[in-house]
Order: structure tokens, then sequence, then C-alpha cells
């Protein structure tokens, strides 16, 4: 399978400004679009990551990491990774009004180009914090944060009930829990695609995730599948899904990714892409993302799994949430890459013909690439 994954020395400042253009939408643009084509909403962190760490830490002794940054994560991880992509997108979060609150605004609103007008900064409420130390390709995760003051109003409980009108939304499923914005949203017409995480209260009761009615689309991981649906394989799990939403995918990790469309009956399977993991932290947003941008284009099924695990395998090779998420450079770099290695899988090669058409020539930059290593800010001289 196509696994090249050089590391190189040459440091490259990630964003808008230096990515290259490219609309994977521009042929389905009409003038009566919805403004946006991405909404989502949720809790910003101030994520400090460390990487290069042999094994975990020890109790009462210290540790030096070769590597650190700093970068907005949490809900920020998916809109970066949605805007990367291309895609219009627009964050209803809240926001501290300490260094970090406004490190992360103006990372994510300068810095990627993600619209912020149904954010706001809450006065008197400082950001959480996640510290993330990976090692042997995993990681541990440490976060910090406080109740917003009792008479501020967030937006996270505020905007969602007037959601603007966007072609698709990504909304995390609360067990046991609404959130009356997806209702909301899915009645204007906007595709809804859902994930979910662990559920610490082992019920794993599909009833549970009331909001999944509304769903296009679920994207849980193999675990996630299989004890929800009580299904024996991943698999199983996915067609069993089918019955309460439209679309299920289903991560298998290092096998890939298996989706079924029950509309047209159609099921895919795409294995995972061999590379070395430094940091898998945010590569499951990296893969919704990725899934949303081929769904929104109208590529086929095999071809939208094929794009969303292409993406995620770029950004664990990259440690961070937001940080590690790939833009087009990436991709049109890794596709001309791989397409030069000799020897290389005809079969696996066709799997990603499809990048093709969209990634231009101008577009690629020598592999390997190196995403810039962001600190909380420099004084400007």
């Amino acid at each position: 399978m196509i696994a090249p994954n050089g590391k190189g020395p040459s440091p490259i400042t990630e964003g808008p400004q230096c990515q290259a253009r490219v609309d994977p939408l521009a042929a389905l643009r009409v003038p009566d679009d919805p403004p946006w084509d991405v909404y989502l909403t949720g809790t910003v962190f101030l994520d400090i990551i460390f990487t290069g760490l042999d094994s975990a830490p020890v109790r009462g002794t210290e540790s030096w990491a070769r590597g650190m940054g700093s970068s907005p994560g949490g809900v920020a991880n998916m809109a970066t990774a949605l805007a990367r992509l291309g895609l219009r997108t627009s964050l209803a979060a809240a926001f501290g009004d300490d260094h970090y609150g406004e490190y992360c605004w103006d990372a994510l609103e300068q810095g990627e180009g993600i619209d912020l007008s149904p954010s706001r900064t809450v006065p008197g409420w400082h950001s959480p914090v996640t510290v993330s130390m990976a090692y042997e390709g995993e990681r541990t995760m440490v976060s910090h944060g406080h109740e917003p003051p009792p008479d501020a109003v967030l937006i996270a409980e505020d905007a969602p009930d007037r959601p603007p009108r966007a072609r698709a939304a990504v909304a995390s499923l609360t067990p046991g829990r609404r959130a009356p914005w997806i209702a909301q949203a899915a009645a204007l017409g906007t595709r809804v695609f859902g994930d979910v995480g662990w559920d610490d209260t082992g019920a794993w009761d599909l009833a549970g995730l009331a909001d999944l009615e509304h769903c296009e689309a679920f994207l849980p991981n193999a675990e996630e599948a299989m004890r929800y649906t009580g299904a024996g394989c991943p698999r199983a799990a996915a067609h069993a899904l089918t019955e309460h939403v439209p679309i299920a995918v289903v991560t298998l990790g290092a096998e890939g990714a298996y989706a079924v469309d029950r509309r047209t009956g159609e099921s895919a399977e795409v294995p995972a892409i061999d590379v070395e993991a430094m940091d898998p932290t945010g590569a499951g947003d990296v893969f919704v993302a990725g899934f949303v941008t081929g769904t929104l284009a109208g590529w086929p099924l095999a071809d939208r799994l094929a794009f969303a695990g292409l993406t995620a395998a770029l950004s664990v090779q990259e440690f961070g949430g937001s940080l590690s998420a790939p833009g087009w450079s990436e991709i049109a770099a890794w596709w001309r890459r791989v397409q030069s290695v000799e020897g290389q899988d005809p079969a696996a090669l066709r799997r990603y013909a499809f990048l093709e058409h969209l990634v231009p020539e101008e577009a690629a930059r020598p592999w390997p690439l190196r995403r810039a290593v962001p600190t909380i800010g420099f004084r400007q001289a």
C-alpha cells in the first residue's frame, strides 16, 4: 500500500495565506447558496502538545520532550480541518478574555479564515486548556477548565438555537441529551454529520442518541459502533446503524474504514495508508472533515472514504490537533510523491486517481513537508 512518510527539516508556515487555493465545491456553487458550507459549535481549548517522548512520564521524575507546539484545540480541530480543505466554515464558540482566548481567536479567524461572527468573548472566563503528551503512537491528555460565570450566556447555549444557513453541520452527539440547534439546522435543509464520544455511562443505547434522527451520516469508531449495536464485527455494526441513519461510516483504525449508504444500497471499504504516526491527536476530526468535503462535492462513497483516510493519515505525521490538519498543498505533494515511487502498487494508485483532477500542478510542494511549530506568539519587533 502507498506509504511515503519522510521527514524533512524545512519549516513551512501553515494557513490560508500560503495554502493552495482549491475550492472542492466550485462546480456546484450558485448565487443563492447558503453563506456557509459547514457550521459547527463546541468548546475551544488551548492545546499544548509535547512530542518526542520516548515513554510515558514516570512519577517523581522530569521528562524532556523533543518537540512542543501550541494551537487551538477542541472543536477548533474540526473547524480548522474543514477550512484547510477549502470549505467556508462558521464556528460558534465561547472564548476566554485571557491571552489564550485572544491567541485562539486570532489563529482561527486570521490564520485559518474561519468565520467567528456567531462566537463571542466571555468576560471573566479563562480559556480551557489541554496538555497532550504523545509517545509510542498514542497520547495522554490532561485538561483544565472552569464553568463560565453564571450570568454569562455562552454562545454554545445561545447561537445554536439560531443556526445560520449552511450546506452541512458537524454535530457531536451526547447520550441522553438533545441539542435543539441540530433539529433546527436540519429543518433549514442543512445536512448533519454526527460523531460521538465514549459513553461514560456504559449504557450504549442508540435510543439515547436522540439527535441521530436528524443526521444524514453517523461516523463512530469500530468499538463505539459495536457497543451501540451489539454487533460482533464493525462491518455488521455499520449495516445495523443504517436502520437509524442513512449513511454509517465506521473507522477501523489501522485497517481503514467501512461505510454503508442505505439509500443507494452501496457499501465501500478502503484500507488505511501505512504511515509512521507521530501524534494521533485530532485525526478523527480530520477524517470527518475529509468525508464531509467529499460528500458535499458529490463524490462516490469509496472516494470519500479514501480521501478521509488520506487526510487523517497525513495529519498523524504531524503533532497537534489543528496544527496537523492538512491542506491541499500537502495533499498535492503527497499525490505527486507517491506517483514517483518506483514499484508503487498500481491498484493503490488507481484508488487515489480521483485526486488527479482535484489538485492543480502548481499546488504541489516538494515532499516531505514540515509545517511550522507555533508558540503562543512572538512579540512584534
